[in-house]
């Protein structure tokens, strides 16, 4: 059984920076990757950012050089470095385990 929480979310102005942390519970956070995911209003989940349990990051194009995941895994914990944000980055960001469980979201909202 895996739960995720994740938190660091709110409001910034553009070209700020944030850090989103995911906590996982449970005995299967080595067992799997760990991703971020994010749905803006009014449009589908997207995939930005996974990390596998062996460290190897994969990225979306449209945040690629500005986002930043990571994990620390006597922490359990996986995170989402966020820079240069941009009012089309607002959106819930949802962090995912491998075995499809998803967290609850934080929200993002990038406005001057």
């Amino acid at each position: 059984q895996v739960q995720l929480v994740e938190s660091g979310g709110g409001l910034v102005q553009p070209g700020g920076s944030l850090r989103l942390s995911c906590v996982v519970s449970g005995n299967l956070f080595m067992l799997g990757s760990l991703d971020w995911h994010r749905q803006a209003p009014g449009k589908q989940r997207e995939f930005v950012a996974s990390i596998t349990r062996f460290g190897n990051t994969y990225y979306a194009e449209s945040v690629k050089g500005r986002f930043t995941i990571s994990r620390d895994n006597p922490k359990k914990t996986v995170y989402l470095q966020v820079n240069n944000l941009q009012p089309e980055d607002t959106a819930i960001y949802y962090c995912v385990h491998g075995t499809g469980v998803w967290g609850q979201g934080t929200q993002v909202t990038v406005s001057s």
